[in-house]
């Protein structure tokens, strides 16, 4: 078994606070990325919008998380010792599981493979990210 990633948020508030501290990166990447487009300043304001960002934003949270990686085995040795709620993706019928369960939530993600091993890990993000996070940060936002 191995760990890519480092970040597993202990609370949702450590989850909050790692996604505010991402969003002037966010706003970064996005102002570079469009300079490198040749966006002059009128398509930058019509084009970037909060939106824009908040997806750069949730991007960086997402490529942070830690995902376990291991054998089928070792993955269901795992899930009959988690209390959390799985939801699985993909095959069952294949060798490899990542994994995503963080204890700020209930829930957990994992995304089964073959032998695409980092299309995998980046699924996973994706799918932990709005299926455990989406709905938490914006609470935040709500409050």
């Amino acid at each position: 078994m191995e760990t890519e990633g480092s970040f597993l948020p202990e609370t949702a508030a450590a989850a909050r606070a790692r996604y505010g501290r991402l969003e002037s990166t966010a706003k970064g990447i996005v102002r570079e990325v469009t300079r490198a487009m040749e966006f002059d300043g009128d398509e930058y304001d019509r084009r970037v919008t909060d939106d824009v960002i908040e997806t750069a934003q949730d991007a960086l949270f997402a490529s942070q998380l830690e995902v376990t990686v291991g054998s089928r085995e070792e993955y269901e040795q795992w899930r009959a010792e988690t209390d959390h709620e799985v939801v699985e993706v993909g095959s069952e019928n294949v060798d490899h599981v990542a994994w995503h369960a963080p204890p700020a939530t209930g829930t957990a993600v994992a995304a089964t493979f073959q032998d695409k091993r980092e299309a995998a890990v980046e699924t996973l993000r994706r799918q932990a990210f709005g299926r455990c996070y989406r709905e938490l940060l914006a609470e935040e936002t709500e409050q």
